[in-house]
């Protein structure tokens, strides 16, 4: 029994699952590890999302495989595991499958990079359109926008793949980047056009069956629908989006897009990530070339690889991780980040969109990816890679802004001060015309309205300005004059944004509007 124990921990289990290590038999401080239970749990408890699912591996284990919370905010709901629970990988699509099937094409010579796309996609037309090639497509600089509500043009999945191929570009490809779900799309579809089946069927066969990783599809079966973590209220569905993806584009084209609807666990990523580290080749399985996971990883154009981020900080990368770092994030709360120089991998699966009882759940989400991956980063303990001093604090301490209420544009038109108009002016005016005050009478008024208000402090008055007090007030005359529109309307002007100097010396304190 002990031998067996020994062979599963070093050659993993019958599931295919990555072998679980100590994480000082790996170079990383256990004690470290455990911030990332505190940060996680953070998030839990201000309502961010109801449960998560955590793997950190290095050198070929994993060394912090943990589930935290339950699957939903229910009382029955069933508790997170990492090997069990389904997750709505979202915009991993992207990256697990839609570019990886790119890779394998690429590395069989069917796919060059500098490709056009009309060349396998003929419908694919228009201004520009014949110079979009497969870099552009993974770069996000084709010049496809971000995304259509295909739902309000299209009825079927071959209406609504016809519309984003009809999507006119919002500029000449290369010159911008505009992080496109259509150009992934694209991609999706230039890839079963060359591939000669589906997308799904594809990456099933070519990736996710020689990797064992049974947990991860497009379409989740009916079977395993109780293990899937529900998302957000569809109002166009009418109920809990569960075992259907939560992205409405994705939705419509079928359930099966470039851009999202993958399904998977957080052990079946870390069995992608290793393969990744390991150059395309997981145990004695290989999926891409070493030369063809070096070329789609590297940095391609900005901050941008082929398909992938890299980690500079953003979209949940953290502090810490190396410059030759990538990684992907997931619209529901999901990101896989890959460190080749630390040899390592962190992934973190949550369906924040589900309830969240925090006011700002994409705040919390952001703070509780960068924490995770700081924290697992600052776990290494090789000498030369080592980060001696720990922060004060992570964000998840801090919180800031996870409840800050939204407010409205309404709302925030409603507490500027607004500023006089040519037809406010012209209304005043009339007013003061129909209606003359001498200077006098004005200062008698506002004093006395003054005197009736109570005051607990008294503000030393300010001493007056070279241009107020060189400016003797006039005397008003017996008769006063008719104001006329036109003066009135330039004295408005005229002392628009200016301040008017007070009679009385003493005032009561104000408090700055500005916040």
């Amino acid at each position: 029994m002990l031998l067996y124990l020994v062979a599963a921990l070093a050659l993993g289990d019958p599931t295919g699952r990555l072998p679980l290590r100590a994480p000082e038999s790996v170079g990383m401080a256990a004690e470290r590890l455990e911030i990332i239970d505190r940060i996680v749990h953070e998030g839990i408890r201000a309502g961010g999302y109801p449960g998560a699912a955590v793997v950190v591996g290095r050198q070929g284990a994993a060394v912090w495989r943990k589930g935290f919370g339950t699957l939903g905010w229910g009382i029955g709901s069933s508790a997170v595991t990492a090997d069990s629970t389904i997750y709505d990988l979202a915009s991993l699509t992207k990256v697990v499958a839609t570019t990886t099937a790119a890779m394998i094409l690429h590395d069989e010579g069917r796919l060059p990079l500098d490709s056009k796309v009309v060349d396998y996609l003929p419908g694919f037309v228009g201004k520009w359109k014949d110079e979009v090639t497969i870099r552009h497509l993974l770069t996000h600089r084709s010049g496809l926008p971000a995304g259509r509500e295909l739902w309000r043009v299209a009825r079927t999945p071959e209406q609504n793949r016809q519309a984003v191929i009809e999507t006119k570009l919002r500029f000449r490809p290369g010159r911008s980047f505009i992080y496109s779900d259509l150009g992934a799309d694209v991609l999706g579809w230039v890839v079963e056009s060359i591939a000669g089946q589906p997308l799904d069927a594809f990456v099933r066969e070519r990736v996710f069956e020689p990797l064992g990783m049974t947990n991860t599809y497009f379409l989740p079966p009916d079977s395993v629908h109780d293990r899937v973590a529900p998302t957000d209220r569809s109002a166009r569905r009418g109920f809990v989006v569960g075992a259907q993806v939560h992205d409405e584009n994705a939705y419509v084209l079928g359930g099966v897009a470039g851009h999202a609807g993958l399904f998977g666990t957080a052990d079946d990523l870390a069995v992608f990530a290793q393969m990744m580290l390991n150059g395309g080749m997981y145990g004695e399985t290989r999926i891409v070339s070493e030369a063809t996971v070096r070329l789609f990883t590297q940095r391609s154009a900005g901050s941008r690889a082929l398909g992938w981020e890299m980690a500079e900080g953003r979209h949940g990368a953290g502090e810490y991780l190396s410059p030759t770092a990538y990684g992907h994030i997931g619209f529901t709360g999901t990101s896989l980040w890959i460190d080749p120089q630390r040899n390592m991998f962190v992934i973190l699966l949550t369906n924040r969109v589900h309830a969240a009882r925090v006011k700002r759940p994409a705040t919390v989400i952001s703070d509780i990816r960068a924490d995770v991956s700081d924290a697992a980063a600052l776990a290494v303990t090789d000498e030369e890679l080592r980060i001696s001093v720990m922060p004060a604090s992570f964000r998840a301490d801090r919180a800031l802004n996870w409840n800050k209420p939204f407010r409205s544009r309404r709302s925030r038109r409603a507490r500027t001060v607004k500023r006089p108009t040519a037809s406010t002016v012209k209304t005043s005016a009339k007013k003061a015309a129909a209606k003359p005050k001498s200077a006098t009478a004005a200062n008698r008024t506002k004093g006395a309205a003054s005197a009736t208000k109570p005051t607990t402090t008294t503000v030393k008055p300010k001493a007056a300005s070279a241009r107020s007090s060189a400016v003797k007030p006039k005397a008003p005359s017996a008769r006063p004059k008719a104001t006329t529109a036109k003066q009135a309307s330039s004295a408005s002007k005229s002392t628009a944004g200016k301040a008017i100097p007070k009679a009385s010396t003493t005032k009561k304190p104000t408090t700055s509007s500005k916040r």
